[in-house]
């Protein structure tokens, strides 16, 4: 890669990016990236997405003690860009534009994330090469590929109950659906967010009144709706657990225990399945379509950030880079 460079010293590269200095401080600063290794992509980010899981958690100061969290902190793990620079043998050249989850490359900011940023510089086993057609759907494919992983393996069985339509949820319907399987039903306590379906129905939770679901769907995140799931699975009945939760799980035994009921935690998803969820985007089989319903420029990201965690008719805020650098 070619840089240059001043009185026999490499140029440092800088950056724009949004940066939580600590529960609800926010902002977009300059931030210097840390020097590219010899096989390091330099990646100039088109558009990110905002997290109104994992994020928000760090937004708010809830977020439970994790490995690598830390203010300050870049956030942001649903990033597309353009390679910009690249070695021979990385695989990639410039002009190549690929998905990005995250990256650490930050000189004095924790980047446990670290996606949100007009560039960054990353490892290329990192990032996943995509049609530059994709656009800011690309940004979704990190939360695709979750909703694959948490059904896809040995063992598991299609959700036939999901519970809450945000994107988690809504993916987790579609790929069910393209999947053949029997269509699910999907609980959403909010009205506004009951439209939208795709070959499945959506519905209040207190107009269903099945007892037989044997494989429940969490993405709501909410550790309070465990006791209500207990009345409506059936004896050996699994809850999969896909959302990421803040507080302690608890739940009442006995009804657990008179449904001898199953609990399976869905971990993040693999290199795999990202791989596996941009070949059925690529092949029509799994749609994107009306999943972004909020943009904002880079440059308003605080503001972009409160409405994504507090506008419950916001699916997805994308921020898009392209003038922010």
């Amino acid at each position: 890669m070619n840089r240059a460079c001043s009185a026999g010293e490499e140029k440092k590269l800088e950056t724009t990016a949004v940066l939580l200095n600590g529960p609800r401080e926010l902002a977009v600063d300059q931030l210097t990236l840390n020097a590219p290794g010899p096989n390091d992509l330099v990646v100039d980010i088109l558009h990110s997405g905002i997290s109104t899981g994992t994020e928000k958690l760090f937004w708010t100061g809830e977020m439970p003690p994790f490995p690598g969290m830390g203010y300050p902190l870049v956030p942001g793990y649903e990033a597309v860009g353009e390679v910009v620079e690249a070695a021979p043998d990385s695989g990639y050249r410039p002009g190549d534009h690929v998905f990005v989850p995250g990256a650490n490359c930050y000189d004095g900011a924790f980047g446990l994330f670290g996606g949100a940023a007009s560039r960054l510089v990353t490892a290329p086993d990192r990032v996943t090469r995509i049609d530059a057609g994709h656009g800011a759907q690309g940004a979704l494919l990190a939360l695709a590929a979750t909703a694959r992983h948490t059904m896809a393996g040995l063992n598991k069985s299609m959700p036939e109950l999901i519970i809450g339509h945000g994107v988690l949820g809504r993916l987790l319907a579609r790929l069910t659906v393209a999947a053949g399987a029997p269509a699910p039903t999907v609980w959403e306590i909010d009205p506004s967010r009951r439209s939208g379906a795709q070959g499945y129905a959506v519905i209040a939770p207190e107009d269903d009144t099945r007892s037989d679901y044997m494989s429940v769907y969490d993405a709501s995140g909410s550790a309070d709706i465990l006791n209500m799931l207990m009345r409506c699975i059936g004896k050996g009945g699994e809850i999969v657990l896909a959302g990421f939760y803040k507080e302690p799980i608890s739940f009442a035994f006995p009804p657990a225990f008179m449904k001898e009921a199953r609990f399976r935690v869905a971990a993040e998803w693999t290199h795999d399945d990202l791989a596996a969820t941009r070949a059925l985007v690529e092949s029509g089989t799994l749609s994107l379509d009306g999943l972004i319903t909020h943009r904002a420029p880079a440059t308003d990201a605080p503001a972009a950030y409160e409405q994504a965690f507090n506008d419950p008719t916001c699916l997805k805020m994308i921020l898009n880079w392209k003038d922010a650098a």
